[in-house]
């Protein structure tokens, strides 16, 4: 599986004002990577990611899964939602089977994937239960192994921890690493959490918030679990942080000469 990033642009143009999101964007995913796209609020991540599901077209170029561009939504990709976007009106298990039956699974199938997503996501005596009934922690968790139901070739996730305090993050940081490292599903997640992108990726794309301009590519070479104490961890930590604040300075450099124009 391979999941290519193709000079992708974005500008929105409203009452004759153009801005421009993303400019020129381009970057692989490999079978059973987990990606993260960090950069600051408003560089253009999430456009982004709706790009790559299929919810909205670039403006120009393009995007391929396994080859086939992408034009429109589809079940090789699941997405997660900030917000957890679970039915409030069905049970934890029928919001996971919702998926298979759209597929038209049989019974056996859903019953038998049902089961392993539970096990998957420590959910077990909790499917009957609805969405108002369980922790946040559990709905952020049903609505992953929701999007794994499908058995999706790639995993898009949006700022999915971003709901939740600080000690339950890093606490549900574990337990997505845990889930991803049974399924090895391939993900690509947005975040603007530095210690979150260390902690679970294998590689991390810097973006910029001058439309989205990719300023680094970095692999964290990082054995899991990860240790957050040690030397290694920290130095890649520092090393994204001087990287976002160097991009933040010279932008504002940039736009200070430019409105001097």
């Amino acid at each position: 599986m391979r999941l290519e990033i193709k000079n992708i642009s974005k500008t929105f143009t409203n009452k004759k004002e153009v801005n421009n999101v993303l400019e020129d964007i381009s970057f692989n995913v490999g079978e059973g990577e987990f990606v993260t796209l960090l950069g600051p609020s408003g560089c253009g991540k999430t456009t982004l990611l709706t790009i790559i599901a299929g919810f909205q077209n670039p403006s120009s170029g393009e995007i391929f899964l396994n080859g086939n561009k992408v034009t429109k939504p589809g079940p090789d990709r699941g997405f997660v939602f900030q917000n957890y976007a679970l039915f409030p009106w069905m049970t934890v298990k029928e919001n996971i089977t919702y998926p298979m039956k759209q597929l038209k699974l049989s019974k056996n199938e859903q019953e038998e994937r049902l089961q392993n997503l539970l096990k998957i996501a420590q959910l077990q005596g909790k499917e009957n239960l609805y969405p108002h009934q369980i922790s946040g922690g559990m709905k952020q968790r049903t609505a992953v192994v929701r999007s794994l139901a499908s058995k999706p070739e790639v995993l898009l996730m949006d700022e999915p921890l971003g709901a939740v305090d600080f000690q339950m993050r890093q606490i549900l940081q574990k337990q997505l690493e845990d889930m991803w490292m049974k399924d090895k599903t391939t993900v690509v997640m947005v975040t603007h959490d530095v210690d979150e992108a260390v902690y679970l990726s294998d590689r991390v794309i810097v973006m910029s918030d001058k439309r989205g301009t990719v300023v680094e590519d970095i692999k964290i070479d990082i054995s899991r679990p990860r240790d957050r104490n040690s030397k290694q961890y920290d130095s890649y930590k520092k090393h994204l942080m001087g990287i976002l604040k160097i991009a933040l300075t010279k932008n504002q450099i940039e736009n200070e000469v430019a409105f001097a124009k």
